[in-house]
């Protein structure tokens, strides 16, 4: 079955994950160790134990998520075997999907990561934003409600197109207050915001694209085992050097992630498996398309109901 593995985005961090995959097999926990090495701290300790407010900091959570998902992926690969077609990534787990593509070596997406995450949290502090969902309203009425408390200073854009009737917009903190109340005046179901650090995806992020610019232009982008599709695009990315600059473009742009979904179905793919902390993808995936087959694994039991003979799940240490 032609599968594509899809890579969860900042807000699937907690406390504890990725404990319990390296405990029960070593190749998981060889992933910690490395990342723990090549960032010159305890990332794994601060994902397993916390606290919770510093695992939460953009520069903590984006390297925890991707390490914890290539990890997951270091048990999975080899009993996926020959049935990858492509991978996706929502927002910083475009990062990891290029990890797992061999477009970037672990080591590079590790210390890419983090500067992303560090880029953005002065980006944010430079001007402040905030990020909102909202749920209920068409693609069109978000894009008219963001329309109309824009301009005289303010910026607000749909940022992450999710699901049909599930979008998040970001942009100045004013804006955002003014969108959630006309949002529900215009009938959403829900509209709140979130618990984020800054307004992502979003012209407030400019400030960040020329640190990652020149932190992508260090590192060496080669060509990926399998098509990675773009959150700017929706397409299936097979060059390095354009992955390299719509990784960039990403910052600002919004989140197709929705389209994306679609697009991986529409090029054959039959199975969707979410690789690291949550499940919020899987539930993505099966809000885009009706009775997709989708999966969340980033737990040792979650391997194991993936793979129920244990010859074929590995018995770990």
């Amino acid at each position: 079955m032609s599968l594509a593995l899809l890579f969860p985005g900042q807000g699937s961090q907690f406390p504890g994950m990725g404990r319990d995959l390296a405990a029960a097999y070593p190749e998981a926990a060889r992933v910690f160790e490395h990342a723990d090495d090549i960032l010159g701290f305890p990332l794994s300790r601060l994902a397993w134990e916390g606290p919770e407010d510093q695992l939460l900091q953009t520069h903590n959570a984006q390297p925890a998520i991707l390490v914890h998902s290539l990890a997951a992926l270091a048990v999975l690969r080899p009993r996926l075997g020959s049935s990858i077609a492509c991978a996706a990534g929502h927002s910083l787990g475009e990062l990891s999907a290029h990890a797992a593509a061999g477009t970037l070596l672990f080591e590079d997406a590790v210390r890419a990561v983090r500067r992303r995450g560090e880029l953005m949290r002065e980006a944010g502090r430079a001007r402040p934003g905030a990020m909102a969902a909202i749920l209920g309203l068409g693609e069109g009425e978000v894009r008219e409600v963001c329309r109309a408390v824009s301009g005289k200073g303010l910026v607000c854009v749909p940022a992450n197109f999710n699901a049909p009737a599930q979008i998040v917009v970001s942009g100045d903190a004013d804006a955002i207050d003014r969108v959630l109340a006309l949002a529900r005046e215009a009938g959403a179901r829900r509209a709140v915001r979130l618990a984020v650090s800054g307004a992502f995806h979003s012209p407030l992020m400019s400030a960040a694209k020329e640190g990652l610019r020149k932190c992508f232009r260090s590192l060496s982008f080669g060509p990926p085992e399998f098509p990675v599709f773009s959150n700017v695009t929706a397409g299936a990315v097979r060059d390095p050097g354009l992955a390299r600059r719509l990784l960039v473009r990403q910052l600002t742009s919004p989140v197709l992630w929705s389209q994306s979904v679609r697009s991986m179905v529409e090029s054959g793919v039959e199975r969707f498996v979410e690789v690291g902390p949550g499940s919020v993808l899987r539930g993505l995936s099966r809000r885009n398309v009706r009775g997709v087959n989708a999966v969340s694994v980033g737990t040792a039991s979650g391997v194991a109901k993936l793979f129920p003979d244990p010859v074929a799940a590995g018995s770990g240490p």
